[in-house]
């Protein structure tokens, strides 16, 4: 359908001011009409069938090639810290916007029923004290006239979770994750943000001093990051012999999506004006792609433990960037090769043999029987890729995607990172898959971004279109539909050069709500 039938003069204007085009909102238009197929898994990665595992006696190896190398290398650590933390405090939110007093008496009576929620509002409760803002909270508080020990003695806890929450107290349910206290220190408290930085510099900064780390945020917050860095800056650095080059960015506008009604036609608002939506962490590919750097550590905002803990995060960093900088120069080697005139058949053959055994992926056939020019082609292409190195932890019952072999539309298979809502839930077959899984993605990766020419790669290039989300959302009380753009470590990397390795649990440590923070790994020791 041409878009004048869909788009009057108006609707092309507001889509090119917002950074689209006519052409891709169309597109996006029919992917809603024409919704690309669920992934095909053919089985779960296991240890020694996609997953490697580092044996001991390359752990150190892996560890001095890092170092040795990694001063010739820019190096930065990418972290998308935009979301909200919002869903930490489901539960305490939930009771709070009942505008009842909340009472002890009444939680535990309901807590004793088996509500869940009820359950985990006396757990913070509870252990109020143990939280790194208790101090915040309690000096907010008494501002006000409050003291929270006695508020937590008497029962009543309905200011104790509203001035945590609310805009006139900490505002914790309106900031972001990477703003809020995570953990205690005998000097103070840290947040999220803070041991990022602190983690940094164990793997990332280089011999000359420089720290690089850049954080995806949300316009609202930017300048909040901006104040607490410049608040905290000049007593880590002085604490730590580097100094941080830390930089922000904001998703894009021209990665939103264009939203649809029930009926797959553009919604639109009371004014008739188009909808446009984010498109989800996968729109921060773009941002990915803009940084000017050689090997990229991506971690979780909320990922991060006290210091106590944080050797063998720095270590499994290290082998991983280790592992990666040992493949990348395998790689480049053959490219070298290939494209000099002395390559041959047994360079090819070789070449082919690589990338069987080392980068899990097998040829096809078609290529096995094609001519010289055919196979030294595929071979530069398909070698030429960013690479990633994926760290896997043993799968304990935490929400999430994880690695599978994956097979295509045209028959290839390839290793990805796969999330439940991109598994067909009607197929007995693909859900037995999925269920069988014996790893978790950890989002602990470290990528590779330059050509075996030394040149940036264009990302966008190696997107897995197709890998998109579809979600029932609503606005103004009518129902519609949202897009998403392939997830930033599913499809935004589907035509990466994949290798996952496994990763010991304690270096996977998220925050999804409040009291993960009481977890013995993440309280002080």
């Amino acid at each position: 359908m041409a878009r004048r039938d869909i788009f009057t003069d108006a609707d092309i204007r507001q889509i090119e001011a917002h950074g689209l085009t006519a052409g891709e909102a169309l597109r996006q238009l029919d992917i809603f009409k024409n919704p690309a197929p669920y992934l095909k898994l053919v089985r779960p990665c296991t240890k020694g069938d996609g997953i490697r595992v580092i044996e001991e006696e390359m752990i150190q190896e892996l560890i001095a090639r890092y170092e040795n190398q990694m001063p010739e290398r820019r190096c930065l650590k990418f972290v998308p810290a935009s979301g909200a933390a919002s869903r930490m405090f489901k539960a305490l939110l939930g009771e709070l916007n009942k505008g009842k007093d909340i009472l002890r008496e009444s939680v535990e009576n309901k807590a004793r029923t088996g509500q869940q929620d009820r359950q985990e509002l006396l757990k913070f409760i509870n252990n109020t004290r143990r939280f790194a803002f208790f101090q915040d909270l309690k000096s907010v508080l008494s501002n006000r006239g409050l003291q929270i020990d006695i508020l937590i003695k008497e029962g009543r806890f309905t200011d104790v979770i509203r001035f945590l929450l609310a805009e006139n107290g900490l505002n914790y349910a309106n900031l972001p994750k990477g703003l809020l206290k995570f953990h205690e220190y005998v000097d103070g408290s840290r947040t999220a943000f803070e041991e990022h930085l602190v983690e940094a510099v164990s793997y990332v900064a280089d011999q000359e001093g420089p720290c690089h780390l850049h954080f995806a945020v949300s316009p609202e917050h930017m300048e909040k990051f901006r104040a607490l860095l410049k608040k905290i800056k000049p007593a880590y650095e002085k604490k730590y012999p580097v100094v941080f080059k830390v930089d922000f960015s904001v998703q894009k506008q021209s990665t939103d999506t264009i939203a649809v009604d029930p009926d797959n036609n553009p919604f639109r608002d009371e004014k008739g004006r188009l909808l446009f939506r984010p498109g989800g962490h996968g729109s921060l590919i773009e941002n990915v792609n803009d940084l000017d750097v050689d090997i990229i550590f991506l971690k979780n905002i909320d990922n991060v433990v006290p210091d106590r803990l944080k050797s063998e995060t720095f270590k499994w960093k290290k082998i991983l960037g280790g592992y990666l900088i040992t493949l990348q120069t395998e790689i480049h080697g053959y490219l070298e090769n290939l494209s000099s005139g002395d390559a041959d058949e047994s360079l090819l053959a070789e070449a082919m043999t690589f990338m069987n055994d080392e980068l899990c992926y097998q040829v096809p056939d078609a290529v096995a029987i094609a001519s010289f020019e055919e196979k030294k082609a595929f071979l530069m292409e398909r070698l030429n890729r960013p690479i990633r190195i994926c760290g896997m932890v043993r799968n304990e019952g935490e929400p999430g995607g994880g690695p599978f072999w994956v097979q295509d539309e045209t028959g290839e298979v390839s290793l990805q990172i796969v999330e439940t809502a991109q598994i067909d839930p009607d197929s007995r077959e693909q859900q037995d898959i999925l269920e069988s899984s014996t790893h978790f993605n950890s989002v602990d990766l470290v990528c590779g971004v330059r050509d075996w020419q030394g040149r940036p790669i264009d990302l966008r290039n190696y997107i897995d279109e197709k890998a998109v989300f579809i979600s029932q959302k609503s606005k103004d009380g009518k129902g519609l539909k949202a897009l998403e753009h392939p997830g930033l470590w599913n499809g935004a990397m589907g035509r990466w050069i994949t290798i996952f390795v496994e990763v010991p649990i304690i270096t996977f440590n998220p925050v999804k709500a409040v009291n993960d923070l009481l977890r013995k790994e993440h309280q002080p020791g």
